[in-house]
């Protein structure tokens, strides 16, 4: 499907920047393979369309959170290794390893029940270990670890390929967030340490993002990238670490409209609802398909936020709907049909996820994520 053809508003991915993205992390990470993380839809870019991009650039396997986005990924034909990044309900095991996704095991219960499933199901099923080193949301604490493995190799039918641990402020630059992410790394090299060759899972990860790009030992055997790939960084001081590489990321989504009627409305007047602001002077009006349920959130009106349209910045005229945004576009001539960009450059402007996310005071991560099923995904480049 093309863009032209797109009915409302639309969300461009780029695969050229998608792979430029990819080649550039992995020139930084070196031996470490790239695991690309695309739950959330791909952070809203479209998991298959994410997927198929940069496994074609050099990414070795995917990461997904539901069983259902590794089903998703599995039916349009993706074979590369999928691991889900959480432990699942017991209910869910057949499916997961049916579907030949890397299951995770972060719990002694977890690492029964899928025993029991697997020696039901047999065949031979990979799975990783997820140790919790203090982010404290999901993982099998330290003095555990030997219990759930004893557990997890017993059973003929699992293939304990992997172990990990998630760095819960790597994209921090304060020195609390570095001395903490150091513990975090030391406590998983302990567990390690006390793992003889016969009992260590082959394949150590440890680093997001914010790991890969600013502990170079956090590296390891593969890292789980996620927001890099698709053009932004975690914390703003990663960007000097890219500069010493002599390299960069570019943002891989650009949202779209068009404008679908115009009006010319007097002073004093105010549109949409609640009545919120009152035009200074008589002003263009313009309509634009897109509101709140395609993931342009309501607060970014009180945030001042604006539009794109002809290289020019446009501020919103009235709340924002559920369906549809109003721009005052003052004495400026603009007619229906004429392109708007919500998310993306136009001319010499560049409206991104972290100027919606600090408007909003919010993080990039959700502003992507929020970009609704209905907004159509279209690959291009």
């Amino acid at each position: 499907m093309s863009a032209s053809s797109m009915g409302r508003a639309w969300a461009e991915i780029s695969a050229s920047a998608l792979g430029a993205n990819v080649r550039a992390l992995t020139s930084v990470l070196g031996t470490t393979s790239l695991c690309g993380v695309v739950k959330a839809n791909g952070y809203g870019h479209g998991a298959v369309i994410v997927a198929r991009t940069i496994l074609d650039a050099g990414a070795t396997s995917l990461a997904v959170a539901t069983v259902q986005e590794g089903r998703e990924l599995r039916e349009a034909g993706v074979n590369a290794p999928i691991l889900l990044l959480a432990e699942i309900p017991s209910a869910s095991l057949n499916d997961a390893m049916t579907q030949s996704l890397t299951l995770t095991v972060g719990s002694l219960e977890g690492a029964l029940a899928l025993a029991h499933a697997a020696e039901r199901l047999g065949g031979v099923h990979p799975v990783h270990l997820k140790v919790d080193t203090g982010m404290h949301r999901m993982g099998v604490a330290p003095v555990e670890v030997s219990d759930v493995l004893d557990v997890l190799l017993a059973c003929d039918e699992l293939d304990v390929e992997g172990i990990y641990t998630h760095l819960s402020v790597a994209d921090g630059d304060r020195d609390e967030d570095r001395r903490f992410t150091r513990h975090q790394i030391d406590t998983f090299d302990e567990v390690l340490a006390d793992l003889d060759d016969a009992r260590r899972p082959r394949v150590v990860h440890l680093a997001n993002s914010a790991g890969a790009l600013g502990y170079p030992d956090a590296r390891r055997d593969l890292a789980r990238v996620g927001l890099a790939l698709y053009g932004y960084l975690p914390g703003a001081w990663l960007g000097d670490v890219l500069a010493e590489h002599g390299i960069s990321l570019t943002p891989a989504l650009t949202l779209r409209a068009k404008v679908v009627a115009t009006r010319r409305v007097k002073a004093g007047e105010r549109p949409s609802y609640g009545r919120r602001r009152a035009l200074v002077r008589d002003a263009n009006v313009v309509t634009v398909p897109l509101g709140y349920a395609d993931g342009f959130a309501g607060g970014l009106f009180d945030a001042d936020a604006q539009v794109l349209i002809g290289g020019r910045r446009y501020p919103l005229a009235g709340v924002v709907t559920m369906d549809q945004i109003v721009v005052d576009v003052g004495d400026d001539e603009v007619a229906v049909g004429d392109d708007v960009v919500l998310l993306g450059a136009q001319g010499d402007e560049c409206i991104s996820a972290d100027e919606w996310a600090t408007r909003a005071q919010t993080i990039s991560w959700e502003i992507l994520c929020a970009l609704s099923a209905r907004v159509a995904r279209v690959l291009v480049d």
